[in-house]
């Protein structure tokens, strides 16, 4: 038993090496992981400038560009940070 489980131990070694390495080769090429992003940099800022501008709701865009009211909130909320670490950094220089 000893005998296996090393052989497995040291399979799994090699495997966590190579997919390491997959990942780096992917990265230098240019590739990230992870889903597509479902709205376009420019349907982004779009739905900023109604949401900010009052002409619609989260909800209302979210229709408009046939997405989850989730993805609009997740979008804003991200904005939102953004903008306060902005301000944050303005106000404590290093």
């Amino acid at each position: 038993m000893k005998m296996v489980g090393a052989f497995a131990e040291f399979e799994r070694a090699m495997l966590r090496e190579r997919t390491k390495a997959g990942l780096d080769s992917a990265r230098r090429e240019g590739r990230n992981g992870g889903r597509r992003p479902k709205l376009t940099l420019q349907q982004q800022s779009e739905i900023r400038k109604m949401v900010s501008k009052d002409r619609k709701a989260a909800a209302g865009a979210a229709r408009r560009f046939k997405v989850h009211p989730t993805t609009v909130s997740r979008l804003l909320a991200r904005e939102y940070a953004e903008s306060r670490a902005k301000n944050y950094a303005r106000c404590f220089p290093k």
